[in-house]
C-alpha cells in the first residue's frame, strides 16, 4: 500500500477534505478503517472488496463506496486497477421477461426494475415487464405472454420477501429462471433476498455503539418475514452485547407513520424510558419523528432514531435520518448477472443469496446524555 501524494494544492486540498470525512491524520498511512470510516461500512466488507474475496454477497452499492473510498485517500490494490468487467449473459439473447406482483402500488419493484434494466442495457438485452397481482387466471396469462414475446429468460419478483410455491408452469418454461425477494422450499431456482437479519443486528449494533443500551424497535407486521428477521437481528445484537431483551420496549407496527407516532408515545409514556428508538422501515421514523417533536424532545439529542429501508426522504428529514439501505437495486442487477447460473436443465439446488443491507450514516443517531456528560442518563 502506498499514499499518493497530491500533485498541487487543489488536490491537497481534496486530500484534507477526505482526511476529515474518514477521520484520518493527514500524510498517515492509509488503513482499512479509514476506508471503513469513509465508505461507511465494516472493515470486514472493505477487506473482501480490497481482497476480491469469492463468495461473497455484498450489495454493488457497497463495492462502488469501498472502492471510491479507498481512491481517494490513495489506496492502491489490484481490484481498483482494473475493474471487474460486467458479467454478459453471452448465452442469452435480446429479451429478459420480468414479472412482479404489484408495481403500480410498490417503489421497492420500481427501483428493483431499474437495476434489472441497467444490467440488461449493459449487456445489450432489453426488459419488458409485467404485473400480475399473483391472480391465478391473470398471471400464467401475464407470464405466457411474455414467453410469446420470445424473452430468452425470466426474473419472478414478489414485494413480500417470503418463500412462495412457483406454478407449475414455471418448472415447464425452457428458459433460465431467477427468483427475487421470494424463493421456494426445493431450492429449484436462484433466488436472491435482503439479508434481512444481519440488517437488523448492524441496526442495533450501530446504536449500541454509541452506548445505548435501553434500544426500543417499532416493528412491522408480524406476519411478514422482513418484520420477523429484522426482530431477530434486533435481539441478536442485544445478546451479543449482553443487553437484556425487554419485551416492553418491543411496539407492534404495520409500516406505517402513523403507527411510528402511536409506538413512539407508548413508549415515551414508560416509567424508564428508551434512550433509542429503531423504527424497522422508514415511514415508521416520519411518525416518530412527529411523536418525538410534540413531546418536545430532541433527535438526537434527547432521542436517537434508526430507520431502515433508504426512501428518499431519509435525507431531507430534520435531522437526516440514519438508515439501512434496502438493497433492491443491486437485487436486480444480481438477477440479471446472475441469469447463467440458472441454465437448464433444473436438476440442482441453489443456495438463496442474501445481499447486505448497508447502513447509511447521517445525524439521527448519537451518544445518549449519559454517556455524553459521564452523569446518569437523564430521563426526559
Amino acid at each position: 500500500m502506498k499514499k499518493i501524494s497530491a500533485a498541487n494544492g487543489d488536490r491537497t486540498a481534496v486530500d484534507n477534505r477526505i482526511s476529515k470525512r474518514s477521520g484520518r491524520r493527514s500524510g498517515s498511512r492509509v488503513t482499512m478503517t479509514d476506508i471503513a470510516k469513509a465508505a461507511g461500512c465494516s472493515q470486514s466488507a472493505v477487506s473482501f472488496v480490497l481482497n476480491n474475496t469469492p463468495g461473497m454477497r455484498l450489495s454493488q452499492q457497497t463495492r462502488e463506496r469501498v472502492i471510491e473510498a479507498a481512491r481517494e485517500l490513495g489506496y492502491v490494490a489490484p481490484v481498483l486497477a482494473t475493474p471487474p468487467a460486467l458479467l454478459s449473459p453471452s448465452k442469452l439473447d435480446g429479451v429478459i421477461g420480468f414479472a412482479v406482483d404489484q408495481l403500480a402500488t410498490s417503489p421497492e419493484a420500481v427501483v428493483a426494475i431499474e437495476g434489472a434494466r441497467e444490467a440488461c442495457w449493459n449487456a445489450g438485452n432489453v426488459l419488458l415487464v409485467a404485473q400480475t397481482m399473483s391472480d391465478p387466471i391473470m398471471e400464467p396469462r401475464a407470464i405466457k405472454a411474455l414467453s410469446n414475446s420470445g424473452i430468452s429468460a425470466l426474473i419472478y419478483m414478489t414485494i413480500f420477501t417470503r418463500e412462495v410455491e412457483v406454478p407449475d408452469y414455471l418448472y415447464d418454461l425452457n428458459i433460465p429462471i431467477i427468483l427475487l425477494n421470494c424463493y421456494t422450499s426445493d431450492y429449484a431456482f436462484p433466488a436472491v433476498v435482503p439479508s434481512e437479519i444481519a440488517g437488523g443486528q448492524t441496526a442495533t449494533r450501530h446504536l449500541i455503539s454509541h452506548g445505548h443500551h435501553r434500544i426500543a424497535t417499532i416493528t412491522g407486521e408480524p406476519w411478514m418475514q422482513a418484520a420477523q428477521d429484522r426482530l431477530t437481528g434486533y435481539r441478536r445484537a442485544l445478546a451479543t452485547a449482553d443487553i437484556p431483551f425487554d419485551p416492553e420496549l418491543v411496539i407492534e407496527g404495520d409500516w406505517s407513520a402513523s403507527a411510528g407516532y402511536s409506538g413512539t408515545m407508548k413508549l415515551l409514556s414508560l416509567p424508564e424510558r428508551p434512550t433509542a428508538i429503531f423504527c424497522q422501515n422508514d415511514r415508521t421514523a416520519i411518525g416518530c419523528y412527529e411523536a418525538l417533536k410534540e413531546a418536545g424532545l430532541h433527535i438526537p439529542e434527547d432521542m436517537s432514531v434508526m430507520g431502515y429501508d433508504d426512501e428518499d426522504i431519509c435525507r431531507h428529514l430534520v435531522p437526516p435520518l440514519t438508515t439501512s439501505i434496502l438493497p433492491h437495486m443491486a437485487m436486480g442487477q444480481w438477477a440479471i448477472e446472475h441469469l447463467e447460473t440458472a441454465m437448464l436443465p433444473r436438476e440442482r439446488r441453489y443456495q438463496i443469496t442474501k445481499l447486505e443491507c448497508s447502513l447509511v450514516k447521517r445525524a439521527s443517531v448519537a451518544a445518549p446524555v449519559g454517556v455524553r456528560t459521564g452523569r446518569k442518563v437523564r430521563k426526559v
